[in-house]
Formats: C-alpha cells, sequence, structure tokens
C-alpha cells in the first residue's frame, strides 16, 4: 500500500495516533461564587452550521474537568482565541494541568478580563468574562436540552468520573470520562482590524496570527504550529447557463420573479446548491415585500455583510 504502515489505534487517538491540526483556544467559565477561570481546549469544531434557527459549537471535553463542571451548572461559557505568541501558548499549557482548582489557576493569570456584550445587554446577568487580550471571542450556551442531558448532575465532591446506567449519544456526559457540550453561539465578538476584513474583504494580511495545536503530545511536550503569511489558491471556476438557472427558478413554487441579469449572478453557484441559493432569494424578497429580484437586490442578497457595512 505506497508505503503506508497499519498504526493501533488507542485512547486519545488524535494525540497518540494521529497528527491532527486543532485550535488552540482559552474557554472561560463561570466558578460557583460568579468569578471566571479558563482553561485551554482543543477538541472544538462547528456543529451547526446553516438550517438552523441557531448556530452552535461542539466541544469535548474530561467530564471532570473545570471547565465541563462550570458548564454543566451554569450553561455559560466564552471561546477566546489568542494571538500565536511562545509565551500566551505557555500560559495556555499551564492553565491545562489537571486538578487545579480555579483559584490556584486564575492566581497568577497572566491576561485581563472584561465584560462581554451578554453582560452589556443584560446588567443583572452573571456571564464569563472575555479575555482582553483576545483577537476574537464567541460567548455561547450549553444547549442542555438536546440528547435529553438537561438533568446531568455535577460530580460529587471527590469523584473523578461519572458511573450512569446509561450515557448520552452527543451531548453531556457521553463516556466514564468524556463530555460533549452543544454550545449555542450568543455573540461573536472580535477585534476591529479583524471585524473590518471580514465585513470589507478579507486580505492575506487580514488574518489573525492563531496558533495551531498539532494534537501529537508526548509525555514531555505539547506541540503547535506558529502563524505563517496566509496562502490564497483560487476556487475551480464552473458555470453553467442563464436558462438553466431560469429553469430551476421557475420551479419554484412562488410569484416572485427574477430578472435575467440577476439570474446571471447565479451561473457560478454548483447545481448541487442552486435550489437552495435561489429559496434563499425568495425567503428574502417574501421579507422585504419584493416582487422582482434585479441585480442590485441580488447584490444586497448575496452580502452577507451588508448590515454591518450600513452601521
Amino acid at each position: 500500500m505506497s508505503g503506508f504502515k497499519n498504526l493501533r489505534v488507542v485512547d486519545n487517538f488524535y494525540q497518540t495516533s494521529l497528527f491532527f491540526p486543532m485550535p488552540a483556544v482559552l474557554i472561560s467559565t463561570l466558578t460557583d461564587d460568579g468569578k471566571t477561570t479558563c482553561g485551554p481546549y482543543s477538541l472544538l469544531a462547528p456543529f451547526y452550521v446553516a438550517g438552523k434557527d441557531y448556530y452552535a459549537f461542539i466541544l469535548e471535553a474530561r467530564n471532570s474537568s473545570n471547565t465541563a463542571q462550570n458548564l454543566i451548572k451554569h450553561k455559560k461559557c466564552v471561546i477566546n482565541f489568542l494571538p500565536d505568541d511562545r509565551g500566551t501558548f505557555r500560559e495556555m499549557v499551564r492553565l491545562g494541568w489537571p486538578g487545579d482548582k480555579p483559584e490556584e489557576k486564575m492566581k497568577d493569570f497572566r491576561f485581563h478580563l472584561e465584560d462581554g456584550h451578554r453582560k452589556a445587554e443584560d446588567p443583572d446577568g452573571v456571564y464569563p468574562q472575555v479575555i482582553s487580550e483576545a483577537l476574537q471571542a464567541v460567548e455561547c450556551t450549553w444547549v442542555d436540552t438536546l440528547d435529553n442531558a438537561q438533568d446531568t448532575q455535577p460530580l460529587p465532591e471527590g469523584q473523578d468520573h461519572y458511573v450512569l446506567d446509561k450515557y448520552h449519544d452527543f451531548n453531556g456526559i457521553t463516556t466514564p470520562y468524556g463530555a460533549h457540550f452543544v454550545l449555542r453561539i450568543d455573540k461573536i465578538l472580535m477585534k476591529e482590524k479583524y471585524y473590518n476584513g471580514i465585513v470589507n474583504g478579507v486580505k492575506r494580511s487580514d488574518f489573525p496570527p492563531l496558533p495551531v495545536d498539532y494534537g501529537y503530545r508526548d509525555s514531555k511536550n505539547f506541540w503547535y504550529h506558529k502563524h505563517r503569511w496566509m496562502l490564497p489558491e483560487l476556487l475551480p471556476q464552473r458555470e453553467t447557463t442563464v436558462q438553466s438557472v431560469r429553469y430551476a427558478a421557475n420551479r419554484l413554487q412562488t410569484d416572485v420573479e427574477f430578472t435575467d441579469e440577476a439570474l446571471a449572478m447565479l451561473v457560478k453557484v454548483p447545481r448541487i446548491f442552486l435550489p437552495t441559493a435561489l429559496k434563499g432569494c425568495v425567503k428574502w424578497a417574501e421579507e422585504n415585500n419584493v416582487k422582482k429580484i434585479d441585480v442590485e437586490q441580488m447584490k444586497i442578497i448575496n452580502d452577507k455583510r451588508s448590515k454591518e457595512k450600513g452601521k
């Protein structure tokens, strides 16, 4: 097989059996006395990305960790993306030592904390704080009703894992030692430079310098990859015809019409996504009392950041 060898899969395979690039973040949660504590994580990925009434990440954690127990009790967290810096990564590794209590970890915390946007909107509420040095931060809430995980209980004092008759499939306590959390995205906060890049069109210099945790670790070291210049690669260009787009549009059950010029702006949409794209245009038109979509309206539809630009 072309020189491949079969490596046995063992526990924590992403660290022991693979070189697996992942994000490196600090997650803020609330302690029982309402203070913010932070822990490092890499097992984080987008979960709900479209077609639902909210967006979400999925986080995997050791279920006895401070982060997991705080999420079970208080539901809220902030995902902090910090800049690529050797001292920053060293602090993240320090904060990840198992068994340290929040007051021990946070005593010498090298970063600064500030209230996020959820606190600004709800001054009487209690929310974990955002790390000021983060380049972007995501305020989240654990959706504990998924997988019937709303009855999940904290671990009794001194117990290091769960012993349950049945474990959840994808949300809550999933194994004796593991937990998954579906985290609804409430707010995405971003420093101005990177906000402007996304809203106005990203250039190579607009990408934030974020570290990548390289997965594999040994008994001595965590390994991470430093940020380098981003390299652009052009997307493949394939076009259908306006007639094909018109055919798909005519099959929609709607009174909304399209000009040929507007449909011409959809000829590069892959055929498999074309019905969804057209339905999205129709939904926008109906919500805005538009009967015929022309080029100018299609530009508004295509620009997902038009509201931010208007501000």
